[in-house]
């Protein structure tokens, strides 16, 4: 399983997106890793699929994130896109479907390794739970400035 950080590629940072809802915006994300060849374009259901049965809303102190994924069937080669979306859309909580999230970055796997997401997980727990790294990455006007929050954390 490779890191966080060689996963994460600039050209897989999107800044400001506009979504009317959760499935706008990981429609768009999803679009941007099967345009760049990252995934299969089967990745864009599939993600939109999963989440709907599986949410992946996660309340942070300050930041809301989301860290949808899917089955490494539809991944050509493993990638991290994150997406700081212009304005918090709703995602439901992971584990608590019941519960509404505010979500502010989505953090967007697509790995081909089959058991590779949990692993992943554990790995960018240190980001998720530190709220200031979060607000930076919030914050972040360039793609090379959540790139330096980012290498700096992992």
């Amino acid at each position: 399983m490779k890191e966080p950080m060689e996963l994460l590629k600039e050209e897989l940072i999107f800044i400001d997106v506009e979504a009317k809802d959760r499935g706008e915006a990981i429609e768009k994300i999803a679009k941007e890793l099967y345009r760049r060849e990252y995934v299969k374009e089967s990745y864009i259901n599939a993600i939109l699929d999963r989440e709907k049965v599986f949410p992946t809303g996660l309340p942070t102190e300050k930041v809301g994130i989301a860290i949808p994924h899917t089955d490494a069937i539809h991944v050509n080669k493993s990638a991290m896109a994150i997406g700081v979306l212009k304005n918090p859309v709703i995602f439901q909580m992971m584990g608590m479907p019941e519960e509404n999230v505010n979500v502010n970055i989505i953090f967007m796997m697509a790995l081909n390794e089959p058991k590779g997401q949990i692993e992943m997980l554990q790995k960018l727990m240190s980001i998720f739970q530190n709220k200031s790294l979060l607000l930076k990455m919030r914050q972040a006007k360039t793609k090379e400035e959540i790139m330096k929050v980012f290498s700096n954390t992992i």
